[in-house]
């Protein structure tokens, strides 16, 4: 049985945050790695503690080399889980094959530190342990055995986390990152103090890597609830593996755009109580958000009774024209029955307006919620014939019936309207779906 001392309290903070990383995200393999690491460098406290037991009470036993294994085990799985973290993050055209092979060797040298350890647990314990709390120089042999591979190992680790900043991370994984590469160094020394000062090491080391890993969730939570509320679920997958700025990167695209509004919604929520309206807009927003997941769209803001829609960013789509008049249809389809609903006397109904054209595109916002922006005239002429579209129907910009190759979904060539910002008349086609049931 150990003591409740500082030593143990220790083995078991670093067990207890390798716990908590695992359950906050036990899908992930960055996150496993970590708790690995940590888990490992609390049950290399408590072989610590047994090899300084053992070796108080006389020669050691043949068995106790192996109680250098979890601390080999935590130093080899912190660089894996530093592997896995910049395989997440853009390298654009850097080359990033150097700090790669820099966190394998890494782990090589941790290695040889393992394998020394293990043929000489005394001298280990003794020479080197012992060495950092007396006034001693540690001996050739101490210093080539065990000193040297693991400075060389953190050496090169650091090397290699300062080149993944170098990549310019997105601001959840710059603070992560900055954290880690304090924290971890600090929980390394820890691990080879005399027992008598190494929790202070450890303490201050959890610390900081809980501030940066709490600092991480937050941005990460509030990415994610964009990530759920407006992207489809291919996109969401991609910011899962890869990141919110590798995912979604701020690029000027060919989009096509769609805006849809409801009609009638003004006086529906006037002669209505706030409960019929919110009821109303709940069932509203979920149509149109499951159709719109169905064509792979991502949904760039709700606003009252409209909803913008882009075809095509950020998750290229070769057919986003097609696509984009395909939602329009579905939307209207899905919605009118919602409409009828909450307002059986037919004054409630839905039009869309579909465009198509070059868009700067990008998320914005800082410390507040994330937005997935879009810029250009596509976007102000799919609001446009958005609100002028009766109930049942959408109209479509000529430049996407351009792009449909054809399949024009039996639209029909309108007469040329005058729209608010627009100098001359613009081309339109349409198609009523009043008969939607």
């Amino acid at each position: 049985m150990f003591e409740l001392n500082p030593q143990s309290l220790t083995g078991l903070m670093l067990v207890g945050t390798a716990w908590a990383f695992l359950r906050a995200d036990s899908r992930s393999g960055t996150s496993r790695a970590l708790a690995v690491g940590l888990a490992a460098a609390g049950a290399a406290v408590f072989a610590n503690l047994v090899l300084a037991r053992l070796l108080a009470n006389g020669p050691l036993p043949a068995w106790a080399g192996a109680l250098v294994v979890p601390e080999v085990v935590a130093f080899c799985a912190v660089f894996e889980w530093s592997l896995r973290v910049r395989a997440t993050i853009p390298a654009g055209q850097l080359r990033t094959r150097g700090g790669d092979v820099a966190l394998r060797l890494a782990q090589a040298l941790v290695l040889l530190y393992g394998i020394n350890g293990w043929r000489q647990p005394e001298l280990r314990v003794r020479d080197f342990f012992g060495g950092l709390s007396g006034p001693g120089i540690w001996s050739n042999e101490v210093l080539s055995l065990f000193v040297a591979p693991l400075t060389v190992a953190m050496v090169l680790w650091t090397l290699s986390m300062l080149l993944c900043l170098n990549r310019n991370p997105d601001r959840a994984e710059r603070v992560r990152l900055v954290a880690f590469l304090v924290a971890i160094p600090i929980l390394a020394v820890g691990l080879v103090l005399p027992l008598d000062i190494s929790p202070a090491a450890t303490v201050v080391g959890v610390s900081i890597l809980l501030g940066g890993a709490l600092r991480h969730a937050e941005v990460r939570g509030r990415q994610g609830q964009f990530v759920g509320r407006f992207l489809s679920p291919q996109v969401a997958a991609l910011v899962n593996r890869h990141g919110l700025r590798s995912a979604v990167p701020d690029e000027r695209r060919e989009v096509s755009i769609v805006s849809v509004d409801l009609r009638g919604f003004t006086a529906f929520a006037a002669a209505r109580g706030s409960d019929a309206v919110i009821a109303l807009l709940r069932d509203y927003y979920d149509a149109v958000g499951a159709a719109v997941h169905e064509f792979e769209g991502t949904i760039k803001d709700y606003a009252g009774d409209g909803v913008l829609v882009i075809v095509g960013a950020p998750l290229p789509l070769p057919d986003h024209a097609a696509r984009a008049v395909a939602l329009a249809r579905r939307i209207i389809e899905v919605v009118t029955p919602v409409t009828r609903t909450h307002c059986p006397d037919g004054t409630l109904g839905v039009g869309a307006g579909v465009a198509s054209g070059a868009v700067a595109v990008g998320i914005v916002g800082g410390q507040g919620p994330l937005e997935y922006a879009a810029v250009g005239p596509a976007v102000n002429l799919a609001a446009r014939l958005g609100q002028r579209a009766r109930a049942g129907e959408f109209l479509v910009g000529a430049d996407t019936v351009a792009l449909l190759d054809g399949d024009r979904e039996q639209l029909e060539a309108r007469e040329a309207v005058s729209l608010k910002g627009y100098d001359a008349p613009v081309a339109v086609f349409g198609r009523s779906l009043l008969s939607v049931t």
